[in-house]
Formats: structure tokens, C-alpha cells, sequence
């Protein structure tokens, strides 16, 4: 009589010997092909929930197979731990966000141990440790020098509750990113690195491995655009400017322009505005103020604004053109002006029919009688009322009249982009500080390289006021310029958490070097990751930095590729009764309590099992059983004693089973490098059944049952490695189950002997045949003809024809 399967007993015991003994400890001086296998690492929250399961253990399940395939895998984990959550913390239950944060990746790192995965924890970072944080700090320093780092005074995003600035990645549908708190706009002296210098780079995706949908987003959210810069001439003496610039994609409409509309923010808006008109605009302002831009460009937001009293004049055509400002222009995009075309645009047409402006058809849409138009054309076509390029298609005089423009210079051909720089300030103090100094004398001055870290005082006071606790610590603040030696005074902003995890990966390859942010031969022998699995979520915030980081350095000439991530696999969503998870549903599931009752090998297995990963599923506690169950059968297949062959059985054969277990091999395989985890284990249950027909069937000699399940336990290793090493073991083989090499299929034992061949009459389903797997079109038609069953519905009948797809089906028609 066997013992039970005690997951609490085996776990333990098995993550201790494989800890003992390094067992997955990468070494660079491993000449096995390197294997890079990279999971976003986790914010430091306080607990791990099942979706942080879901996340990780299958890309745990990824990076052992890897192993078993002879790669020198490294398979790293850290902890994400700068942010606003601790410092809301620290707010909130009077305690320091240090203790706080390290307090949480002491239990996480726990939780992620009884995982049973195959991190290297000697290689583990914590972003928020001065010997991390300084190498963050080094980087600034290092994008400065490179010309990549400015400060300028910017409306941003403001997030009232988490009293901070939020780049323009993190608003999602007007709301905070993390507390879904609807965001305002403020004026502020900010930090930001010059993202947009890369913004083609980033639409390009060549080589890699990505889901399309990523890709799109990426490109998207760059917003790359051709067309042209115009001048329209401004006449006002008491005002220095002459020129208004808009950017359009249409310059073939531009004889059609009836307004042009300024965002609310354009910094001529005061100046042009008309004393009659001033109250209405300011008023205008104000509001537009407390709209946030997502809200702003929103297709349901009503297109309003007021005339600011003033014109331009449309050089092209000498017509006074009324400037009004409209809060669906924003400032950050372009030139901060656009042309109002309401024949030719949407939202213009809308926007006239509001205020009564004309509309003037510039480009006839197909049959057009002159008549005035009941919505906008945007489409392509003839040109009508614009002087001398009426009759060209629109198409050649966008182009023309770009050129008449640029030889008269009022405008040239361009491109602009939606993307902005990155905005990197954060006015808190749980993040890495801004290695500057402000001195009277010098302007704004880089701390040296040799002061680096500059480090976090313990003793700040944190305040909901808006602004950085750093303010307030006079010993943090008062330096001296480390160019003149004069008095001066530290940056008090603190650098946006994505800093730190945009060069995460890097620190991964030598964590502890003590001479640069990261070892060069390290880098040069890990890097570029292999594969980066994921939420999707971060497609336009941490995936983005990351790339725009990796170029910057390559540039630098301090790295030697421009793409941090050659395969990139986003997991879906674990919900709970068909809900998104979340603490205020009281829905969260907490994976320990599963774990002590049912092992972490069951977690796992149910978690591959639950649904595509790239999808996602619905946790369902009956569902988990039944994995529990199925490992039970295999542990009671494995171990219990099995005296086949000898006594004669007939039926299966050992042929039988060699074609099943290289089938299944070949299956198991192909899924896991397709990430196909829940079709893998579906692969493995039902060679299991098959095993488990085997044993009653008793006619498969000992041994061939055996590697059958030597096999089966091979497949099974990355999936349950607690529950695999513990059989293997007692099956008297040798330690380690995961240094054995991953069972390799035979091509010429694959192939099923007999197929089943589909009979249809006239299309109708009449019987199935168990046919020879390389039966040829004659054979298969007769035998189709010659069924009992087919006679049936062809007696007395004409054969007309009779269609044949091989291996597949017979179809008789017959009249």
C-alpha cells in the first residue's frame, strides 16, 4: 500500500534541497545556450493574489521547460517598490513607507517561494534600495549628458487624491491610472526626457515577436502623422507675432478654412483677445482648466468654444479668418492651433453648425450639384472654389499646394507625432530623488557621479498638501553646487516609479556589480530578453519607457541592441464569478489558503488548465478538485506496483503505447513553445487515461510501462515540479527530475496505423470506417460504397459522383 500524495509534507521539502543545492542559480560561465526568460516583476502591494499566480507560474512552467531542453536558463524575480501606494500608506496608518514596503516584500517573497519556481533569488532587486536607486539616479545624469533631460513649466495631469502629477499614459478615461480619481490639469516646473526623439523607432516593431495588438496600441499611441505646416499672417501692431502655424493633414482644404480655433492655453490667446470679448474667454479658460485633455478629445464631449474677437488673415485667398479657442485643441499637440474646415471635417462641420460659421466645399464630393452639404466629405475628389487648382484631384493638390506654400515660405511638408515627452516628475517623496541641485549662481547644476545616491532623508513629514515632503527636510534641501561650492538647494521632485523598472532587466544580469548600473560581458551575454510575459496593461507606460530607455543607451553606445524584449506574451485576466478582482468586491482570491490544502503543484495545474493564458478564465473552486484528483491518479499510477505482460493479456500492445507516448510528447511540446498550457495539460490527462487502460489491460510488458511513465512524469515536471520530483524519486531515480532532457518524439512512431474515414450520402452522415492511415483514394471510395450501411441509402439508385478528401471523408451522390 502506497502513501498519499501530501503536497504540505513534499513542497516543503523539495524547495529546501533545491535552495540547498543552487539548483537554479544561472551561471554565466555556462556554456549551454543562454535563455532569458523574463516575468514583469511585482509592485509591492502586501499580498499576492491569484492573478499574481496566473502571471507567474505559467511563465515559471515556460522557463523550466527551456531548462529541460538544455538551455542555462536565468529566470530572475524582484520587486517593484517606489510609488504612490506606500506613501498613501505611510499617510494613512502613520508609518514609514520603507517599513511599509519592505514589510510587504517580505510576505510576498515568501508567497512567491511556495510557488516553487525556479528563480534565481540571489540575483533579486529591490528598487527602492539606495545601492538600486542609486543606478537610477546615474541614468538621469547619463540622459542629461545626452541631451534627453529638460525642465520646462507644462500643464499637467493632477491627481487630487494621490496629490501628484501623472504622465499622460497614466490617465485612463480622465481618471487616475491607480485610484481611478478623476484627474485636473496645473501649471508646474516638471522634469522630462525626450521620448519624442525616438518616436519613429517606437512605431517599429521589426524582429520581434509581439502580439499585434500591442504593436497597434504602440503605434497609436505615437500618432505619427504627414502633412503640412501653414502660416496664416496675423496683422495686429501691439502684438510681436505675425504668424499663426497650424499642422493639417489636408492642405488640399485649406481655401476652405472659415475659423481657426486656438487651444485654450495658446499663449496668444491673451494677447489677441478683444477687450469686448475678454470675460467670455477668460471665463472659457477657467473651465477648460478642469477638463482633463482625454475628456477634451472625447467623440461624446461637446464641441464649444467663444471668439476671441481677433482674425488671421488665409494667405492663400487674402480672407479675414475669426479666431475663436476651443477646448478640443490642446496646446501639446501640433502647434497648438487648427484650421476649422467644416465642409471637410467632422467635428469642424459640428463646430460651424453651432456657431453659424460658413461652410465652404472645397473638394466636390462624387456628383455634387452645389448644393449646401447635410455633413461633412471628408473623401477625396475633385477641386472646386480654390483659385487655380480647381479640377485637380484633391489628392495631386495637396501636394501642389504644399509646394506653392513652401517656395512662398508660408509653410513646408512635415510630420507631426501625438506623442509628448515623457514627464518624469513626481512632487512625493517615496521614489528615487532627482540627482540636481538648483544653485543662484550656476542655474541648475547635475550631482557629481561620486555623491550618487542621493539618498532619501528618513525623517521627512508626509502631508496631503500636493507638494514633496522633500520640501520641508532643510537637510536634504540645503547643499552645496558642486560646480562653484556656493550655497544651493536639492531637486525636490522625485522621479516617476517607471524610471526604475525601464532598465530593471539590465540590473538582472549583474545585480551586484558595484562599478555601473549593470556588468557589460553580463549584459552582453543575457540581454536581449528572450521572452517578457505580462499584462497588457502596460503596452503604453512600462513596455514603451523600456524600449525608448534601451535605445537611449544603445545610442549612448553603452549597449550594443535597441529592443530589450525579442519575444513579448501578455496574459489574460483571472476573474472570480465572471468579476475583475478587487479588495472593495470582497472577491479576491487568495492562493495560500489553496496551497495548504492542496499544494502548489495543484494551484499551478488548475491555473494552466483554466483556459488560454492569452485569455484568460473564471476561477471556480470545483474546478481545482478536479485537478487535485487527476494528480492523485497519476500518483497512484506511478507508484503502484504494475505486473503486466507477463500473464498474457491481449489487446493494447507496447506499439500502442510507444505511437501514444510519442504523440504525446510531440502535442506537449508544440503547446508549451505556443504557451498553449491549458491543451498541454488536457494532453497530459489524457495520456494518463490512456496509461490508467493500460494497467487494466495488463498486455504491455514492465518496462515499456515504466518509460511510459518515465515519459509522463518528464511532461509533467515543469507543471507540478514538487509533485514530479517527489515520484521520481521514489520511482529509485536519479536527483534532479528537472536536469533530465526533455523527451524527444520519433517522427516514424507518430503516425496512427488506422484513421477513422467519414461515409456521407449526399452529405448526410451514414457510417465511419476505421480505415489504414495510408489508404489510397480507390480503396477508400470502394469501401465507402461497399458499407452495409451505405447500401442502405444507395439500393436502387444512381451514383453520380463520388468526392474523396483525403483522410478525411467519403461523399456518394447519388439521384
Amino acid at each position: 500500500m502506497i502513501d498519499k500524495y501530501n503536497p504540505s509534507e513534499i513542497e516543503a521539502k523539495w524547495q529546501q534541497r533545491w535552495a540547498d543545492d543552487n539548483l537554479y542559480q544561472a551561471r554565466d560561465d555556462d556554456p549551454r545556450p543562454k535563455w532569458y526568460a523574463l516575468t514583469m516583476f511585482p509592485y509591492t502591494s502586501g499580498d499576492l493574489h491569484i492573478g499574481h499566480w496566473y502571471a507567474m507560474a505559467p511563465s515559471d512552467v515556460y522557463a523550466r521547460f527551456k531548462c529541460m531542453q538544455g538551455y542555462n536558463v536565468l529566470h530572475p524575480m524582484g520587486f517593484d517598490a517606489f510609488g504612490f501606494p506606500a506613501e498613501n500608506a505611510a499617510i494613512k496608518r502613520g508609518i514609514h513607507p520603507r517599513t511599509w514596503t519592505m514589510s510587504n516584500i517580505e510576505n510576498m517573497r515568501r508567497q512567491l517561494k511556495s510557488i516553487g519556481a525556479i528563480y534565481d533569488w540571489s540575483r533579486e532587486v529591490i528598487t527602492c534600495e539606495p545601492e538600486y536607486y542609486r543606478w537610477t539616479q546615474w541614468f538621469f545624469l547619463k540622459l542629461w549628458e545626452a541631451g534627453l533631460t529638460y525642465r520646462a513649466k507644462a500643464p499637467v495631469n493632477w491627481c487630487p487624491n494621490c496629490q501628484a502629477v501623472l504622465a499622460n499614459e497614466q490617465v485612463v478615461n480622465g481618471e487616475c491610472w491607480r485610484c481611478e480619481t478623476p484627474v485636473t490639469r496645473r501649471d508646474l516646473e516638471q522634469w522630462f526626457f525626450r521620448i519624442t526623439k525616438y518616436a519613429d523607432e517606437l512605431m517599429k516593431h521589426d524582429g520581434l515577436d509581439w502580439p499585434e495588438r500591442i504593436k497597434i496600441m504602440q503605434a497609436n499611441w505615437v500618432g505619427r502623422s504627414e502633412g503640412a505646416e501653414l502660416s496664416f499672417g496675423l496683422d495686429y501692431p501691439d502684438v510681436e507675432e505675425k504668424e499663426i502655424r497650424v499642422f493639417t493633414t489636408r492642405p488640399d482644404t485649406v481655401f476652405g478654412v472659415s475659423f481657426m480655433a486656438l487651444a485654450p492655453e495658446h499663449p496668444l490667446v491673451r494677447k489677441l483677445t478683444t477687450a469686448e470679448q475678454r470675460d467670455a474667454v477668460e471665463a472659457y479658460i477657467d473651465k477648460a482648466r478642469r477638463r482633463t485633455e482625454i475628456e477634451r478629445l472625447s467623440a461624446e464631449h461637446e464641441k464649444d468654444g467663444v471668439f476671441t474677437g481677433a482674425y488671421v488673415i488665409n494667405r492663400l485667398n487674402g480672407e479675414n479668418v475669426p479666431i475663436w479657442i476651443a477646448d478640443y485643441v490642446l496646446a501639446s499637440y501640433g502647434t497648438g492651433a487648427v484650421m476649422g474646415v467644416p465642409a471637410h471635417d467632422e467635428r469642424d462641420f459640428i463646430f460651424a453648425g453651432k456657431y453659424k460659421l460658413p461652410v465652404k466645399v472645397v473638394v466636390a464630393p462624387p456628383d455634387w450639384n452645389g448644393r449646401p452639404l447635410a455633413e461633412a466629405y471628408t473623401g477625396p475628389g475633385e477641386m472646386v472654389h480654390s483659385d487655380s487648382f480647381d479640377g485637380m484631384p484633391s489628392e495631386q493638390a495637396g501636394i501642389k499646394i504644399s509646394e506653392f506654400i513652401a517656395r512662398r515660405g508660408w509653410g513646408r511638408r512635415t510630420v507631426s507625432y501625438k506623442l509628448r515627452d515623457w514627464l518624469i516628475s513626481r512632487q512625493r517623496y517615496w521614489g528615487a530623488p532627482i540627482p540636481m541641485v538648483h544653485c543662484e549662481k550656476c542655474g541648475i547644476v547635475p550631482v557629481l557621479e561620486k555623491d550618487l545616491p542621493v539618498l532619501l532623508p528618513e525623517n521627512a513629514e508626509f502631508k496631503p498638501t500636493g507638494e514633496s515632503p522633500l520640501k520641508y527636510v532643510d537637510s536634504f534641501v540645503n547643499t552645496v553646487c558642486p560646480q562653484c561650492g556656493g550655497a544651493a538647494k536639492r531637486e525636490t521632485d522625485t522621479m516617476d516609479t517607471f524610471m526604475c523598472s525601464s532598465w530593471y532587466f539590465l540590473r538582472y544580469a549583474s545585480p551586484l556589480y558595484a562599478d555601473g548600473a549593470f556588468n557589460p560581458d553580463a549584459v552582453g551575454k543575457w540581454l536581449p530578453a528572450d521572452i517578457y510575459t505580462g499584462g497588457g496593461e502596460h503596452a503604453v507606460m512600462h513596455l514603451f519607457y523600456s524600449r525608448f530607455f534601451t535605445k537611449a543607451l544603445r545610442d549612448m553606445g553603452r549597449l550594443d541592441f535597441g529592443e530589450p524584449f525579442l519575444r513579448l506574451f501578455n496574459q489574460g485576466t483571472i476573474t472570480h464569478d465572471h468579476q475583475k478582482m478587487s479588495k472593495s468586491k470582497g472577491n479576491v482570491v487568495n492562493p495560500d489558503k489553496y496551497v495548504s490544502a492542496m499544494g502548489a503543484d495543484t494551484v499551478r495545474a488548475y491555473l494552466m488548465f483554466i483556459g488560454p493564458w492569452e485569455q484568460g478564465g473564471d476561477w471556480d473552486d470545483s474546478g481545482i478538485y478536479g485537478l487535485a484528483r487527476w494528480l492523485g491518479r497519476i500518483w497512484s499510477l506511478a507508484l503502484e506496483p504494475y505486473e503486466g505482460g507477463a500473464c498474457g493479456g491481449e489487446g493494447l500492445s507496447p506499439k500502442d503505447l510507444s505511437r501514444v507516448t510519442h504523440q504525446t510528447i510531440r502535442r506537449v511540446t508544440g503547446d508549451m513553445e505556443k504557451l498553449r498550457f491549458n491543451t498541454m495539460i488536457a494532453a497530459l490527462m489524457e495520456f494518463s487515461n490512456f496509461l490508467g487502460k493500460v494497467r487494466e489491460n495488463g498486455s504491455v510488458p514492465v518496462e515499456d510501462y515504466r518509460e511510459a511513465v518515465r515519459v509522463l512524469l518528464k511532461l509533467l515536471a515543469p507543471t507540478a515540479p514538487h509533485f514530479a520530483e517527489e515520484v521520481w524519486a521514489r520511482l529509485g531515480y536519479a536527483y534532479s527530475i528537472h536536469n533530465q532532457k526533455w523527451p524527444e518524439w520519433d517522427a516514424a512512431l507518430v503516425e496512427d496505423e488506422e484513421i477513422p474515414l467519414v461515409v456521407q450520402v449526399n452529405g448526410k452522415l451514414r457510417d465511419r470506417l476505421m480505415v489504414a492511415a495510408n489508404i489510397d483514394e480507390a480503396s477508400a471510395k470502394k469501401l465507402a460504397q461497399e458499407s452495409e450501411k451505405v447500401m442502405v441509402y444507395t439500393a436502387g439508385k444512381t451514383v453520380i459522383q463520388v468526392v474523396y478528401v483525403p483522410g478525411k471523408l467519403v461523399n456518394i451522390v447519388v439521384k
